[in-house]
């Protein structure tokens, strides 16, 4: 079932969200929908909080080397543990189906170690680098009740609010 997908700036998304304590049949259908929502609104990464459940759960699912989004390269992520593993980053440009049509540079890490647990409850580990780990730790953000535009520079951050109030006000027009 495809979720609504909350946007900004609802003050939902600034929850932090809670661990997941039940590796349930209602966590594989909330797993199961955010796969859905996330594929159906061409997005590569959701948290939980996006569809309004406040636990810690996300997916991201990074096309390949050809362009594709395959289902057998979905990562569910259950209370993420990140360890940055150096302290290089990378500057990437973000968008998040939670601000859409805003993409901007962020700093991230380059090189992490994720600790989670998979839908069954099974402790994993995943090294992850460049744009994989940049997806993980913006969809972990979320869970903390953190959006990407929070990292942009702070002249960005008043363009950003500039724009998305004149965006708003269009929108109410149009109605």
């Amino acid at each position: 079932m495809i979720r609504k997908i909350m946007t900004y700036p609802n003050p939902r998304l600034f929850l932090e969200s809670e661990p997941v304590v039940e590796f349930d049949s209602n966590l594989h259908d909330l797993l199961d929908d955010m796969y859905e929502t996330m594929i159906a609104s061409q997005g590569v990464g959701l948290a939980a909080i996006q569809v309004d459940i406040p636990l810690r759960a996300l997916l991201v699912n990074i096309v390949d080397e050809n362009g594709e989004q395959k289902k057998e390269d979905l990562l569910e992520i259950i209370n993420p543990e990140i360890i940055p593993l150096s302290e290089e980053t990378i500057i990437y440009t973000e968008g998040c189906l939670s601000i859409p049509d805003f993409f901007e540079e962020v700093r991230r890490y380059n090189h992490i170690l994720l600790k989670y647990q998979d839908r069954f409850g099974e402790h994993k580990e995943l090294e992850a680098k460049d744009f994989l780990a940049v997806a993980i730790q913006h969809e972990n953000d979320h869970l903390n009740g953190h959006l990407f535009i929070e990292k942009i520079s702070f002249l960005k951050r008043q363009k950003f609010d500039k724009d998305f109030k004149k965006k708003l006000k269009n929108q109410k027009k149009a109605k």
